[in-house]
């Protein structure tokens, strides 16, 4: 790596720690001030922080780019532009207004402690920070040549000291600067790329007919299926967060419809940057399509801030994830199973800090040690979360009713998953799923 690439990354990591502890103190005191920055989020924090923290499989998207061309954007573009108007218009305000601190939180209050145990086991699961972790080793290890144990420990380590810290503010301040660095890496990745591999029109005439083609090779089928992944956008921990910290419900709405143009302006940018990468390079290594092709047109210094952007772009999904895993095992389980009875409430709450920073250690730990030891473990780690949202939409929707059922919450939460599990051992065991899907 040239030492003007070298540069920019130091300056990034300084930048990092100065943002993650500036003024951290203050918020260490306070929970709703440490897990929602006390409620005062503005809308320029909630656009920059949700936009930021939405693209941490980065990898991955440059590998179906290159892979299957422009189905990408059908698969994990269009479908959560849809499902996050509804809930910019439906739900994001009704969230705010409740002063709910998280989502298993609200199954609590509406449900019972059963449900909300429950809700908490889930989301433990679906907000783990272990594929993210394992994608920033893989990438520090592919650009610097550090061994891949050091990268996964530095970059898990960086993210979550400042969250001990500074919560939730701290994760705020240091998605301004990712959240730059993320446009302008991949804005001077296409840059580049179309002065090495001319205009648009003659990049496309390279490439396969199918990777112009919305479903990329694949059924029609195959591509509705991905609506119905995208509805875990309403439980989503981090549109939850983020709505619950925001100033006012208008905020939590406008954030959310803003931050879907953002999203189509960095999805355009990286749905470019793949298909230019299946014209330029040799099909070796999909996953590293995107640092490729940066290393291939990008000159010193403009290749620096590019991997910078790559690394901040999967960052900010660690140390937001890493924060809400901390809370959901922190607070809504270990905090709310060892509630003394007869505890002075407003003093059991402050208490639940340091629960979090209990989780942050515990969730750390165990995300790292899937990265570790078994990278299968944290593909199944996907694959469990797309059986979990089912028992968890239904009963979030009807948690904002008035008519939500008192009994057989617990049923309608676990009997989905089970469901799920069956349909999954079944298409693993007999090596085909019921109708394919």
């Amino acid at each position: 790596m040239h030492w003007l690439d070298l540069s920019i990354l130091i300056l990034y990591v300084g930048l990092l720690i100065g943002f993650g502890f500036y003024r951290s103190r203050k918020s260490g005191k306070d929970p709703e001030e440490y897990i929602l920055a006390g409620r005062k989020l503005s809308l320029p924090g909630f656009v920059i922080t949700l936009v930021a923290t939405w693209y941490g499989g980065i990898l991955g998207i440059g590998e179906n780019t290159y892979t299957f061309g422009i189905q990408t954007w059908f698969i994990f573009g269009f479908p959560y532009y849809v499902f996050a108007s509804l809930f910019a218009f439906f739900i994001a305000g009704r969230i705010n207004q409740l002063k709910m601190i998280s989502l298993p939180d609200q199954f609590h209050e509406r449900y019972g402690k059963n449900a909300g145990i429950i809700s908490a086991l889930y989301i433990l699961v679906l907000a783990s920070p272990a594929p993210y972790i394992l994608s920033i080793g893989i990438l520090l290890q592919f650009t610097t040549g550090l061994s891949f144990g050091l990268s996964l420990i530095i970059a898990t380590g960086l993210s979550l000291s400042y969250i001990w810290m500074g919560g939730f503010k701290a994760v705020v301040r240091t998605d301004i600067f990712q959240f730059g660095f993320m446009l302008l890496g991949f804005t001077l990745l296409l840059i580049f790329s179309i002065k090495t591999g001319g205009s648009f029109l003659e990049m496309t005439n390279s490439l396969p007919e199918s990777h112009l083609d919305m479903t990329g090779g694949a059924s029609i089928k195959y591509i509705l299926v991905w609506f119905f992944i995208a509805l875990w956008t309403f439980v989503d921990p981090g549109f939850y967060q983020r709505c619950a910290a925001a100033r006012s419900p208008e905020i939590a709405k406008k954030g959310i419809l803003i931050s879907i143009g953002f999203w189509f302006i960095f999805d355009m940018l990286t749905l470019s940057t793949g298909l230019y990468a299946r014209s330029l390079l040799a099909a070796d290594n999909p996953l590293f399509a995107y640092p490729i092709l940066g290393a291939l047109v990008l000159p010193p210094l403009a290749y620096g801030i590019f991997i910078t952007g790559l690394l901040a772009t999967i960052m900010s999904t660690i140390d937001s994830l890493g924060l809400i895993s901390a809370i959901t095992f922190g607070r809504d389980i270990l905090w709310r199973t060892q509630t003394p009875s007869g505890i002075n409430q407003e003093l059991w709450h402050l208490k639940s800090i340091q629960f979090i920073r209990k989780g942050l250690a515990v969730t750390a730990f165990i995300a790292l040690g899937l990265a570790f030891s078994v990278p299968s473990v944290v593909n199944l780690w996907y694959g469990l979360g797309s059986i979990l949202v089912p028992g968890l939409v239904l009963p979030f929707l009807l948690s904002f009713t008035k008519a939500r059922p008192t009994s057989g919450i617990v049923l309608m939460m676990v009997c989905p998953v089970i469901f799920g599990l069956i349909w999954l051992l079944w298409g693993k065991l007999s090596n085909g799923y019921p109708f394919d899907l």
